[in-house]
């Protein structure tokens, strides 16, 4: 009995198709950045990380979950008292990636959302601690402290859980209103006093610098009487001559006044300087 083509390719088309669905149920892929960890049905979770490339696996009886180990950000926040009573809201932001060697752990105890499962709970419960050590002020003044304080607690308590933090910081703080209102009320009265101080200050000085004026002046003069009294009327003429040098300069140079000699229509003791308009 003779099998035509057809019949032959008809009868290998289903054993193929069921072997080409199991060699690719057999394969999966790890992209860069990823890390697998195999389940074995009969076994359980396997202790060996699988890392990028292509790979191959038992179909059904093994399954791959793939974990991102990138680095990644999650903000935490929460509404928390200081140590003054005063009501705090503290948002942190957080960078972390699971610790590849403990994937199969971390697969065992948490699951995939490892990080929402034990971020939130252990940032809450670490930062309404180490908040209620501060008081508002202290909050404000010492900010890298309390963020260091933190950091240094969030990690210890992360690496609990096989998480490595590579960075932790206080993105935003704000607090009650009868405390900002409080804080802005101290800092227009500080701006008040040192503007008030600025004044007095400013008052001293016109002061200061008007008794040294006054001084200045007081011994000028009391140079110029002992001048006079030693010099006598000869100091006087001196000082008569070079103003009436300086007025005679100043009329020569006005363009409406003429100058009219002594005996000429006038007194023979005295210059006349007519105004004459043009």
């Amino acid at each position: 009995m003779s099998f035509k083509p057809l019949d032959i390719l008809s009868r290998l088309a289903v054993p193929v198709g069921v072997a080409i669905t199991l060699g690719q149920s057999a394969m999966y892929d790890v992209e860069g950045g990823k890390r697998a960890v195999i389940f074995d049905r009969l076994k359980g979770v396997q202790s060996t990380v699988i890392g990028e490339g292509t790979h191959f696996k038992i179909p059904w009886l093994q399954k791959a979950i793939i974990y991102d180990v990138r680095t990644k950000p999650k903000t935490i926040a929460t509404t928390t008292g200081s140590k003054d009573l005063q009501s705090v809201l503290l948002t942190l932001r957080v960078l972390h990636r699971p610790e590849v060697q403990n994937l199969p752990t971390i697969y065992q105890t948490l699951g995939l959302d490892y990080d929402e499962r034990v971020l939130p709970a252990i940032g809450n419960e670490i930062l309404k601690s180490i908040v209620a050590q501060f008081d508002a002020l202290e909050l404000i003044t010492q900010r890298e402290v309390v963020s260091a304080r933190i950091r240094q607690e969030l990690s210890r308590r992360a690496g609990e859980f096989n998480i490595r933090l590579e960075d932790v910081s206080i993105t935003h703080m704000t607090f009650g209103k009868e405390f900002t209102k409080a804080v802005e009320q101290k800092k227009i009265a500080q701006q008040d006093a040192e503007r008030a101080k600025y004044l007095v200050e400013r008052a001293e000085q016109y002061r200061r610098a008007a008794v040294i004026r006054a001084e200045g002046e007081a011994e000028a003069a009391e140079t110029v009487s002992k001048a006079l009294a030693k010099a006598g009327d000869g100091l006087l003429m001196i000082r008569r001559l070079e103003a009436s040098k300086d007025i005679a300069q100043t009329l020569a140079g006005a363009p409406n006044v003429s100058y009219v000699p002594s005996g000429q229509g006038g007194d023979s003791k005295t210059n006349l300087l007519l105004n004459v308009g043009r």
